[in-house]
C-alpha cells in the first residue's frame, strides 16, 4: 500500500504551505455566547488576539491559530435579531450548509488531529481520512462547534491547480 506521504509528494502541486496562502476572505461567526466560543476554539489551539468586550448586548473578538483567523460577533441573544439572520428560527444551527475550511500543515495534521480528538472528541464528526477528488489527494477531519458551525481541518490544497492532473494552474491549462 502506498503511504499517504508518498501520495502527497506525488501530488505536491495540490498542497501548499500556509505562508503561500493569498485568500483574503474574513470569516465572522455570529454567536450568542462568547465564553462558550472562547472555550471551544481555545481547545482547537486558537488564541484571542483581539477582544472589544460586549457593550449594549453585542461585542466582537478575534481568535487566531497559525494564521487562520476567525472573527466572532454578538455575545448575547441579540445575534438572533441581526437584520438578515432574524428571518431564521433561533433553533437553526448556526452556519447551516456552510463549511469553514481551515488549513493545517501536512507535517502537523496527525498530531493536531490527535490533540483535537483528545480534547473535544464529542465534536469530531469525521475522523482524519484520506480524500481524493480527481487528481487531488489530501487528508482532513471535520468538527462541529457548539453552535452548529461545521469546521473542516485540512492539509492545504492549491485550488488554482487544474484538477485534470496536468499540474498546471487552471488558467494555463484552459487558456483563460
Amino acid at each position: 500500500m502506498t503511504s499517504v506521504l508518498a501520495v502527497l509528494a506525488k501530488n505536491s502541486k495540490s498542497v501548499m504551505d500556509n505562508k503561500n496562502q493569498t485568500n483574503r476572505i474574513f470569516i465572522e461567526l455570529h454567536v450568542p455566547d462568547f465564553n462558550i466560543a472562547k472555550d471551544f476554539y481555545s481547545k482547537l489551539g486558537f488564541e484571542v488576539v483581539s477582544d472589544d468586550g460586549i457593550a449594549d448586548g453585542v461585542g466582537y473578538f478575534v481568535m487566531e491559530r497559525k494564521g487562520a483567523m476567525i472573527n466572532f460577533y454578538g455575545g448575547s441573544d441579540k445575534v438572533y435579531g441581526q437584520s438578515y439572520f432574524k428571518k431564521f428560527p433561533k433553533e437553526t444551527p448556526r452556519g447551516f450548509e456552510v463549511e469553514l475550511t481551515i488549513p493545517v500543515p501536512v507535517a502537523e495534521i496527525d498530531s493536531y488531529f490527535a490533540e483535537v480528538k483528545q480534547k473535544i472528541s464529542k465534536n469530531v464528526v469525521q475522523d482524519l481520512v484520506v480524500k481524493t477528488d480527481r487528481s487531488l489527494t489530501w487528508r482532513d477531519f471535520r468538527v462541529a462547534d457548539p453552535f452548529g458551525f461545521y469546521l473542516r481541518f485540512t492539509e492545504p490544497i492549491n485550488w488554482r491547480v487544474c484538477h485534470c492532473g496536468s499540474g498546471k494552474e487552471w488558467k494555463q491549462c484552459h487558456g483563460k
